[in-house]
């Protein structure tokens, strides 16, 4: 047997006014598609916003259903509409921005594993990494240089 260790390097950042003012403004459109969520269940809304190399920026939010699975979180809805309206356009950026209707949310939130793997398709697919910013509603934000700082042993279309 041997044993490995894997880590990640990961900045953070005590305030959002830290933080450069190109991700600065995509953080705030984060933050305008987080209240346009429809979440009825949770409570939870969730931003982003993804930067495109071509300069665009594409948005999404949470879109719950009453059948759980069928709804989408909001980095896959803004990542899957980047592919859509813009295929082979890559993703420079993405910033997240999550509040709850029940209590504050001060800590940062990371994608959840489904996002992460959507993210990983893509950042494999450009052969580029993807930075990545979250935050919660306020306070410290967290950025990734990569996907694989997330998400260290991805799944990929290696092992298909």
């Amino acid at each position: 047997m041997k044993k490995i260790t894997i880590s990640a390097d990961l900045e953070v950042y005590d305030a959002e006014a830290e933080l450069p003012q190109e991700v600065q403004d995509l953080m705030n459109k984060a933050m305008e598609a987080r209240e346009k969520s429809y979440s009825p269940y949770s409570k939870f809304r969730v931003g982003a916003a993804l930067l495109l190399e071509n300069g665009e920026i594409v948005t999404g939010s949470n879109q719950e259903n009453a059948s759980y699975p069928a709804g989408l979180c909001a980095e896959r809805t803004a990542i899957f509409y980047a592919g859509a309206k813009y295929p082979g356009v890559k993703i420079d950026t993405l910033v997240i921005t999550a509040r709850s209707e029940n209590h504050k949310v001060e800590i940062p939130t990371p994608p959840c594993g489904s996002c992460r793997q959507a993210i990983a398709e893509y950042e494999v697919r450009q052969k580029e990494p993807i930075e990545i910013y979250f935050m919660g509603e306020k306070g410290k934000v967290v950025k990734a240089n990569s996907i694989s700082d997330l998400l260290p042993l991805i799944f990929d279309n290696s092992y298909l």
